[in-house]
């Protein structure tokens, strides 16, 4: 006989295999991580064919650019000869003289003050040549041309009546050579831009034939000189001579260190010089007290002397500047 099934009335409790089934039915209900891995499921093909396309458009625009060739030393004397044969480079003297041109100035000397009425104001110096202004001394008739331009100022009566010197201070101190200055009542100083100063004298060293004067006003932005060491000089090194000579300047002349530590005797035998520098750049009357400078634009000497066995006293190739070590003793103050 068939038993009839009984059945009981207390809840089932949940499967355990009922967890997951809920939880995947939990996934597919609707909401927006479900939709969009739904999403991508259903495009997912093309989403992966345009990542792959962009990929390969990259790295086909990376390779197509120029490839950069990295430069050789074949390459950078190649590019400085070109620069060399197209374009026109001041030479070495050239640009060792503008380091100092605006510190190189006119020294004239002067027995009475007469002569020197005017200074202090700011107007170029008279050109070699020029006529004596209305009012002026007249000319002699009577005297050849040369004399007359003596006169007038325009070239040396001797070589303490004009000179050179260079700035060491901006305020206006003033380095030169003492027969420059020498027996004169009254200095007169002409600066780079024309502007002319009375000057009074601060220091001498006969026995080195130096001396120091300072300016009385200066022009604007007067620059000083930067002053070297003839210690590291050479026979053969290059040098350039600034001055005025026989008025006309400021000229530049260039040459090389002929030798060093030489000795020259004065004309009247009174001193002699020592611990000097020999060097060919062209120097005549008016020269003195000029700056002697290096390749880099550096005062190592004032230029001193010439020598020439003749009476002429013009040069012949030799010339003679103190050094600048021996200078900075005659400041009161070392240039290093």
């Amino acid at each position: 006989m068939k038993r009839v099934a009984l059945y009981s009335r207390t809840a089932r409790p949940p499967s355990v295999d009922a967890a997951p089934k809920a939880e995947a039915d939990a996934a597919r209900r609707p909401g927006w991580p479900g939709r969009f891995w739904g999403w991508t499921a259903r495009y997912r093909s093309a989403f992966f064919g345009l990542a792959l396309l962009a990929v390969a458009g990259g790295l086909v625009f990376v390779l197509s650019q120029p490839q950069q060739r990295q430069l050789t030393q074949e390459d950078i004397d190649s590019a400085v000869l070109h620069t060399l044969e197209n374009k026109t480079l001041p030479s070495r003297p050239a640009k060792a003289a503008e380091a100092v041109r605006q510190s190189v100035v006119q020294i004239r000397g002067y027995g009475d003050e007469e002569e020197a009425d005017g200074a202090g104001k700011a107007k170029p110096a008279a050109p070699p040549g020029a006529k004596p202004k209305a009012g002026g001394k007249p000319r002699d008739k009577g005297k050849d041309k040369q004399t007359a331009r003596n006169e007038e100022g325009n070239a040396p009566r001797h070589e303490g009546s004009i000179g050179s010197g260079v700035v060491i201070v901006d305020s206006g101190v003033i380095l030169t050579n003492f027969h420059v200055i020498a027996g004169s009542k009254r200095l007169k100083v002409t600066f780079f831009d024309g502007y002319e100063a009375d000057a009074e004298v601060v220091a001498i060293q006969p026995d080195k034939d130096l001396a120091v004067i300072r300016a009385k006003s200066i022009p604007d932005d007067l620059p000083a000189a930067t002053l070297g060491s003839s210690l590291d000089l050479a026979p053969g090194d290059e040098v350039v001579a600034v001055g005025f000579p026989f008025g006309i300047g400021p000229s530049v002349s260039s040459g090389v260190v002929s030798g060093l530590n030489r000795e020259f005797v004065s004309t009247e035998g009174r001193h002699v010089l020592t611990r000097l520098i020999q060097f060919d750049a062209a120097a005549n009357p008016g020269n003195s007290g000029g700056p002697l400078v290096n390749m880099s634009g550096e005062v190592v000497g004032i230029v001193t002397a010439i020598l020439n066995p003749t009476n002429a006293g013009t040069f012949v190739g030799i010339g003679f500047a103190t050094t600048i070590e021996s200078a900075g003793s005659a400041v009161g103050m070392p240039p290093f």
